[in-house]
């Protein structure tokens, strides 16, 4: 199973990443856990300092722009 988080304070653009990520968890059937991350300390510890961010399996996947749904489809199914 694949631990997606999505990293920001709940910006609209962090919202929106998180609304694309829980789409393509849905519809690609991946067996996934969601988590939004809120806490800044927790993002620096992963290096992220610009928001919104993914990281999949503890991997930064995308950092400052809402990620296309394919993408995300992608890193759920590598």
């Amino acid at each position: 199973m694949k631990h997606v988080q999505v990293l920001g304070p709940g910006c609209a653009k962090c919202d929106e990443t998180a609304k694309v990520v829980q789409e393509a968890i849905a519809e690609s059937g991946a067996e996934a856990s969601f988590e939004k991350v809120t806490d800044f300390g927790v993002m620096a510890s992963l290096g992220v300092f610009t928001t919104p961010a993914v990281v999949v399996d503890g991997q930064v996947k995308v950092v400052g722009k809402v990620p296309k749904k394919a993408d995300v489809v992608a890193w759920l199914s590598a």
